[in-house]
């Protein structure tokens, strides 16, 4: 990249591209980009100093092509104006992997990867690195609460990365240490079943050179294949596993942390959750395998706030809790209807989903159902498309007709906040990774004025 005076971000305002984007920035190049909508993330860009602009608009585009690099995210469509024209006058144009994957040459990369569980492993990995006192820079999946970003920048060569199969974009990855968190089947408009998303989930294992922390029961694909990393597991019977887990009732958490060195007692999970207990297992794993001393991260664990929309808590007050989630695959749905359960039994549940994408719909309907009817009412949204036309005959009629709950309904955006101002919740989640997020800060604001 240090040829080039600009950099040009098509999709800027992804949480991946955005976190390059900073980081260019911070590298001294002059950065732009173009988003379909104005957003949080957008928002806080234009404050940093980059400009960004919503109508395609090829004349905001850096004028000479010799000296300007442009990077994409895959979600933009290929006749998209402003990629056309890029395409036709000779500019350098790269995926956001192919960046993070030359930003990262040569450097002490540490990837975390898994169709769920990255980004909180990652950030929580980085969070580590950075109270130990050695630092890192990190490419965050989402924005940490400590620190208020997605990148955080160190003058070391240690980089933490999320390592995104999406578009098999982690394969430009070839990191010192990675994990492995899960392998379940999604993104099958990309992958041609589960089997061909799992070879390339072990093709990437191949690319890591010294260390691979992999979920417990997963790692025998990655041994029959010859990886040259040490093979450690973490998880229930793995080599690194949390026992003696201890909740108090207000979400407070506490664990013994058994690895190969030993047992270590009194670890306090920062954020309550079976799911982030797991993956505070796993980015420990990997932080010990790094280096770094126990004692340290212990009291990083202790101090990890979150990241946004994972296992968010916005409101909890008695009686009255409110969490925002990412998730949007079955499987993490279950996770964190299971960790609510865990953490404050014999509550009701009311969830908000809304299922992203018609493929993913289509693919895992049946699943959808079976997740949210752990819930004690459930309330749909509309399929949010992102970069997919409507697949016809798929809609979110498809999960509620195999919801088995009474207390079920699908409900248009625009009706959601006077229906939840008309319920009275006790534990109230809003599920998804398209723009409901748009409504967490006015539920969150709802729900205080009406509670608190």
């Amino acid at each position: 990249m240090s040829r080039y005076s600009h950099v040009y971000f098509i999709g800027i305002g992804g949480i991946g591209m955005s976190a390059i984007a900073r980081y260019c920035r911070h590298a001294g190049l002059n950065v732009s980009g173009y988003d379909r909508t104005p957003s949080p993330v957008t928002e806080a860009l234009e404050k940093e100093g980059i400009p960004v602009h919503f109508d395609s608009n090829v004349s905001l585009i850096p004028p000479v092509p010799e000296e300007t690099l442009v990077i994409y995210t895959p979600a933009v469509p290929s006749d998209m104006a402003e990629m056309v024209y890029v395409r036709e006058h000779g500019y350098r144009i790269v995926k956001r992997a192919e960046a993070l994957g030359e930003i990262t040459s040569g450097k002490r990369c540490l990837a975390v990867s898994g169709t769920h569980g990255k980004t909180t492993t990652s950030t929580m990995l980085a969070h580590i690195l950075t109270e130990s006192g050695e630092g890192c820079t990190a490419f965050l999946g989402g924005i940490s609460k400590n620190y208020g970003t997605n990148l955080l920048l160190s003058d070391n060569d240690v980089i933490v990365a999320e390592a995104d199969e999406f578009d098999r974009s982690f394969l430009h990855l070839h990191p010192e240490a990675a994990v492995v968190t899960s392998m379940d089947a999604d993104h099958l408009d990309i992958y041609s079943d589960i089997d061909d998303l799992r070879r390339t989930f072990v093709k990437f294992g191949l690319q890591t050179g010294k260390s691979l922390v992999i979920k417990k029961g997963l790692e025998e694909r990655f041994r029959s294949a010859g990886a040259r990393a040490e093979i450690l597991t973490y998880g229930k019977d793995g080599d690194f596993y949390a026992s003696d887990i201890v909740s108090d009732g207000t979400g407070r958490m506490f664990f013994t942390l058994n690895t190969p060195s030993g047992a270590f007692r009194d670890f306090h999970a920062g954020v309550p959750g079976l799911v982030y207990i797991e993956n505070a297992t796993a980015a420990a794993a990997m932080a010990m395998l790094h280096g770094v001393p126990v004692e340290s991260i212990r009291k990083a664990i202790s101090t990890f706030s979150g990241v946004v929309r994972r296992f968010d808590i916005r409101l909890n007050i008695p009686g009255h809790t409110y969490i925002d989630d990412y998730a949007h695959h079955p499987a993490e749905l279950a996770a964190t209807i299971t960790s609510i359960r865990q953490i404050w039994p014999g509550r009701r549940i009311c969830g908000i989903f809304q299922p992203h994408l018609y493929s993913r719909t289509k693919d895992f309907y049946p699943e959808f159902a079976s997740s949210l009817s752990l819930l004690d009412s459930v309330i749909l949204l509309p399929i949010y498309p992102a970069r997919e036309e409507p697949i016809p005959g798929v809609s979110s009629e498809m999960i509620l007709d195999r919801i088995t709950l009474q207390d079920k309904r699908i409900i248009e955006k625009q009706d959601l906040l006077a229906e939840i101002g008309d319920r009275d919740t006790d534990i109230l989640v809003t599920f998804g990774a398209g723009d409901i997020d748009r409504f967490v800060t006015p539920i969150e604001s709802l729900l205080k004025e009406k509670y608190a």
